[in-house]
């Protein structure tokens, strides 16, 4: 199993955000299995012809989504599936729906608003 990423200039996502969101959804998939070693931050860079601090944006978002996990001096590598990602979310959701109740929205509106965050997030 290798890491392919490909980085579209023209695109209307920023590089950092290609890279967080490719790796993401691969790790997600299973493309990249838990444990995985993902390349240097500076290793990637030069592959993609990506300033340093793009992929380290990339990677510092990852990370705070638990989609990855540094190790030190060990490397970076591809965090157990689940786990902090759906841990983080469900947190969200909880800050989320509480916040809805204060605000007087019902169940039906809170809901309808989450589905068009949703639905406007992945288009």
């Amino acid at each position: 199993m290798t890491l392919k990423l490909r980085i579209d200039q023209g695109a209307a996502e920023a590089p950092f955000e290609q890279v967080r969101a490719q790796i993401s959804a691969q790790a997600h998939s299973g493309a990249l299995p838990v444990g995985y070693k993902l390349p240097t931050v500076r290793g990637l860079a030069e592959t993609l012809s990506l300033a340093a601090n793009t992929v380290a944006k990339a990677y510092k978002a990852l990370e705070a989504d638990g989609v990855i996990e540094t190790r030190g001096r060990n490397g970076t590598f591809v965090a157990a599936a689940g786990g902090a990602a759906e841990q983080k979310a469900a947190e969200a959701a909880a800050a989320y729906a509480a916040q809805a109740r204060r605000l007087g929205l019902d169940q039906e509106a809170a809901l309808a608003a989450v589905k068009d965050a949703v639905r406007a997030a992945y288009s």
